[in-house]
């Protein structure tokens, strides 16, 4: 089962690595989308979130700094869910869909990422 564990960080720090790593590598389009949000200075909001889902992930995955990776990673979906996502705004059924869809999955990775605070430390495998 310990074995199990490992691969659910594997999956759930890749995943927030990933998110940010794309943050980086198309941070010209996700800048013009939190711009279409009305997200203030854009391209700053998406270098700072890409980092905090960066670190967090890595944190994650490596099992170290965990408070402040679970930190960074719930700050996060905390408030950019509402903002990014908030399809109860939405008119068109399939925008609406979509954002529906990334709004409820958000709030299941929060939910995810809070119970590893329940989860004691040192995890296994972890760097230190």
């Amino acid at each position: 089962m310990i074995y199990l564990f490992l691969l659910g960080r594997v999956l759930l720090g890749g995943y927030f690595i990933m998110s940010g790593y794309n943050h980086f590598k198309n941070l010209q389009s996700y800048s013009g989308y939190a711009q279409s949000k009305g997200v203030p200075m854009p391209k700053l909001a998406v270098l700072v979130t890409g980092a905090m889902l960066a670190l967090g992930g890595l944190g994650v995955l490596l099992g170290v700094w965990i408070n402040l990776a679970i930190l960074l990673l719930a700050l996060f979906l905390i408030f950019v869910t509402p903002k990014m996502h908030a399809y109860w705004t939405i008119t068109d059924p399939m925008m609406q869909m979509g954002e529906r869809v990334n709004f409820y999955k958000n709030l299941a990775l929060l939910g995810a990422v809070l119970m590893l605070l329940f989860i004691p430390t040192p995890w296994f495998m972890s760097l230190f």
